[in-house]
């Protein structure tokens, strides 16, 4: 019996998938089908969320990252690819520098902040938190209907209103259900995502057009390693895997087609372009 939960499927080069704060594996559900024809896909619980149970401890970043590398140690899993959203990106990269990986994709990756995380992040997280906790009956009945799904849901997805009811309810349930929430949200709020060391893989950074959750002091790509790659998300949110899944699948797998030019200690790809 291994630590986490997970879902695995497909076959091929191992691909592990790292969900944000208040989700579960079941995030990934829009884009696991076109990415198991390709990888060996892992979609992960981290601690605290979906049916895996909270650390013991802090659960930092980098004590998320530890279990996720336990995990990986249990299946046997060595060099995979990794992608990771909003807390899983932050997660992913500190995976990547305790572990070699084939190739690190992050999608709207907390973290990326000066100093704390702003106000405005922790209030509107604490803000959904709490309508999903005290109120998930009437806000599942409302994401019945397209209108409500773009008034719950809007923040954090491009396009709310393309998102099935039973999809919405599922984040809904998923949201306001996590043991960890509180406890991973109060371990991040005085840490930043600062990894500035060569990983020894390549890294590639995007950031939803439609991303209303991140404030523009929160996208410092110059806290990654040098020679990060910047991608396009056009029209998606913070969460984007069921805005586009075919740009979020395009956006892995050319991530993931780097690790095969690019040699590991083989120094900077090229410099940050920025413009968030």
């Amino acid at each position: 019996m291994t630590s986490l939960a997970y879902r695995r499927s497909g076959s091929g080069e191992p691909l592990v998938l790292l969900h944000p704060l208040g989700s579960s594996r079941q995030a990934w559900d829009p884009v696991a089908p076109a990415l198991a024809r390709h990888f060996d896909v892992i979609a992960v619980d981290m601690p605290g969320f979906g049916e895996s149970a909270p650390l013991p401890g802090e659960p930092s970043p980098a004590a998320l990252a530890a279990a996720v590398a336990g995990l990986l140690d249990e299946l046997g899993v060595t060099t995979p690819h990794l992608a990771g959203n909003s807390l899983g990106g932050w997660v992913a990269m500190e995976l990547a520098r305790r572990r070699q990986m084939a190739s690190v994709t992050l999608m709207s990756p907390a973290g990326l902040w000066r100093g704390s995380t702003p106000y405005y992040c922790r209030i509107s997280l604490r803000a959904t938190r709490w309508l999903a906790r005290r109120a998930t009956g009437p806000v599942c009945w409302l994401v019945r209907f397209r209108p409500g799904r773009v008034l719950v849901l809007g923040q954090t997805h491009g396009r709310p209103g393309r998102l099935s009811a039973g999809y919405a309810q599922a984040a809904v349930r998923a949201f306001g259900s996590c043991p960890g929430f509180g406890a991973v949200l109060r371990a991040t709020l005085h840490r930043r995502l600062l990894v500035t060391e060569p990983v020894g893989a390549p890294v590639t950074v995007a950031i939803g057009g439609r991303d209303r959750l991140l404030p523009r002091r929160a996208r410092n790509i110059d806290q990654l390693p040098p020679g990060t790659h910047t991608g396009d998300l056009p029209g998606c949110g913070h969460v984007p895997m069921s805005d586009d899944p075919g740009a979020v699948t395009a956006l892995i797998m050319r991530s993931a087609a780097r690790a095969v030019t690019t040699a590991p200690g083989a120094g900077p790809a090229g410099d940050h372009q920025r413009g968030w």
